[in-house]
């Protein structure tokens, strides 16, 4: 499936395989925060990168799928961009640590918090992944100019990943597609016994 060469790291495996699971997920959602730490991390990533017994045959690609009622989400999603540009080799990384810290910005905790001081705690959190130089660079990225109603230097790359999701349909999160069909009993409760099977169904030699 398609995939703006700027977000190349949302990939992981092989780009050229010739099955695609994508998985919509938003950062503010505690069952996308399951669905990584259940399937992804110790299932799926294993399985179809280097030695893995997928390797070659499935990428993941992953939809950032924000949840508008969870109003600092966007900002959230914003960061996974922009370190995507700034320092694509962290993204996956940077990806577990903003679930690791998920709950900083839910609804109680941020309610009290402007834009600009979610982005800059986003950044922060950027910064002490991936130091201070590329963290600088990441904090240019989320910052708003002073004029008007301009938006940030991730808007673009932003934008493509709602026009996928809108594009296909896609309302919940975690929300999954095989080979751009929608599979509605992907289950952000999968585990290896659950992906092994699916693999195992639909990957054919």
């Amino acid at each position: 499936m398609a995939l703006l060469p700027a977000l190349k790291p949302f990939c992981i495996g092989d780009y050229g395989s010739p099955n695609t699971l994508e998985l919509f997920i938003d950062y503010n959602c505690p069952y996308s925060n399951k669905l990584l730490h259940n399937g992804v991390d110790p299932v799926i990533k294993p399985f179809i990168t280097q030695g893995g017994k997928y390797e070659g045959k499935i990428k993941l690609i992953f939809r950032l799928n924000p949840q508008p009622w969870h109003a600092s989400t966007t900002f959230m999603h914003e960061g996974s961009v922009a370190v995507a540009l700034a320092a694509p080799q962290y993204w996956y990384e940077f990806t577990l640590l903003l679930y690791k810290n998920q709950t900083r910005w839910f609804e109680s905790q941020a309610a009290h918090l402007t834009p600009t001081q979610i982005r800059g705690q986003i950044g922060d959190l950027a910064e002490s992944l991936i130091g201070p130089e590329l963290g600088a660079k990441v904090k240019d990225l989320l910052t708003i100019p002073g004029d008007g109603n301009r938006t940030n230097k991730v808007t673009e790359e932003f934008k493509y990943n709602i026009k996928i999701s809108r594009q296909n349909g896609i309302h919940v999160t975690p929300s999954a597609c095989w080979n751009g069909l929608h599979v509605p009993s992907v289950s952000s409760s999968w585990g290896e016994k659950e992906w092994t099977e699916f693999f195992a169904e639909n990957v054919k030699d």
